[in-house]
């Protein structure tokens, strides 16, 4: 997983970027919050971004604003670094858009703990869009059942966009869920098996 640092701090970054590193992540490295913000527009940004609150140019809870309020196809998961311990500090970097936070000077093995939960949200997300995309694409093929479709007012087949002529059943098999059993109606039976009728009806 790619994880997006940004801190102005070069001890602090130096010691993030060397043990998320080591955690085998792949670690691209901002220093402040404008850079951060211009790596986060190019197409192949990290989803996961660790940010510390305190930054030139914008600072973490306005870079946690600026990624809320964009358009974007993926979340991106949020940690902000703040050296801030009050409660409501804590809140405001929540209400910004931040996931979590963890107030320096940080463990590393509390660090690791809280990137884990980040992959996971992460992991269920791109779950829940697959399922969206699958979902769209039932549904289409759903609406393709509702327009006006020939068919042939003698034996009943329907033409399909490639001037194709297919049997009912087959084309309905084709394009949904339905599949069919072969049966008898009771007018079908009285005109095409009148013997079997009457010995019906004589039984009775």
């Amino acid at each position: 997983m790619r994880i997006l640092i940004a801190e102005d701090d070069p001890v602090s970054r130096r010691l993030l970027e060397a043990t998320l590193t080591r955690q085998g992540y792949d670690v691209v490295v901002t220093c402040d919050g404008g850079e951060a913000c211009r790596t986060l527009r190019e197409d192949d940004a990290p989803g996961l971004v660790v940010l510390d609150w305190m930054m030139p140019e914008m600072d973490g809870v306005e870079l946690c604003e600026w990624i809320r309020k964009r358009e974007s196809k993926s979340y991106t998961y949020i940690l902000l670094l703040t050296a801030k311990g009050r409660k409501s500090d804590v809140v405001a970097g929540l209400e910004a858009g931040a996931d979590d936070y963890l107030v320096k000077p940080f463990d590393r093995q509390e660090l690791h703990s809280r990137i884990r939960v980040g992959e996971r949200v992460l992991l269920l997300q791109e779950r829940l869009a697959g399922k969206i995309d699958e979902l769209q694409s039932a549904l289409s093929e759903v609406k393709q059942l509702q327009g006006m479709l020939p068919i042939c007012m003698h034996c009943k087949r329907i033409r399909d966009d490639r001037d194709t002529w297919h049997r009912l059943e087959n084309y309905l098999e084709e394009h949904s869920d339905v599949m069919f059993t072969h049966s008898l109606c009771q007018g079908c039976l009285k005109e095409h098996y009148p013997e079997y009728e009457a010995a019906n009806a004589v039984e009775k």
